[in-house]
This record gives C-alpha cells, structure tokens and sequence, in this order.
C-alpha cells in the first residue's frame, strides 16, 4: 500500500519535477489510499490556482483510489502521533493514517524525512 501527502498530489497536479516522481505512485490506484484530509488540502491549493473544471477533474483523479475517512480512534492515534514526532495536526493524521494501513507515505515535506515508513523525496527549487 502507498499514501501519497498532499504536496506529491499537489506536485503532481502542477506537473512539476516533483510531480513526476509522484505520478507513477499515484497511477497505481488499487494501491493507493488517500486520507480524506488530503482533499481538504488539495481543494484548498486548486481554489487558488485552478478553475473549477480542473479543479473537478483534479479531485476525480483523487476518488480513483481508496478514500479513508477520519475517525475518532485515527484522531486519536493521530494525536498520538503528533506528540511522539512532533508533527503539527494535519501532517499527524495523514502519517498517522498511512502506518495503520501499512502504507509507505510519499512525500516532499521535511518534517517526515527521518520517519519510518516515509520515501522522502527533496522538494525541487
């Protein structure tokens, strides 16, 4: 299983450098599991960036794969995890969601780097 953070969706979605190190993970749809956080995030950056038609179109590549809602035991484990590793609340839940999967959580944010089960990948300048 994979979990991609909302930056690699992000990235993706630009076509960026980054976002082709994304791609070939978020094309695996049967792999992949997407916490619901991350259309929180996403739909935030596109509002910004995007017509509504992409940004549509963006959030359907997203329900491709398997969608995990928060629930109030994840908030917790999350609120958990946000102590041990000292992660603000939304990177908590979306690392927090890819360990109870077993997911190997994708992302370009430094604040995961030395995480287990992080493939970190440097944000290109």
């Amino acid at each position: 299983m994979v979990c991609v953070d909302s930056s690699g969706w992000i990235e993706f979605f630009l076509g960026s450098v980054n976002g082709r190190i994304f791609k070939p993970i978020i094309e695996q749809t049967d792999q992949l599991i997407v916490p619901a956080l991350s259309f929180f995030e996403v739909h935030r950056f596109l509002s910004r960036t995007a017509d509504a038609i992409k940004r549509e179109t963006c959030l359907d590549i997203m329900r491709r794969s398997k969608i995990i809602d928060l629930t109030a035991q994840q908030a917790i484990a999350a609120s958990d995890t946000a102590q041990k590793h000292r992660l603000a609340m939304a990177n908590a839940v979306m690392y927090s969601i890819a360990r109870e999967f077993n997911a190997t959580f994708w992302t370009q944010d430094v604040d995961y780097q030395d995480l287990p089960g992080v493939s970190y990948h440097a944000k290109a300048v």
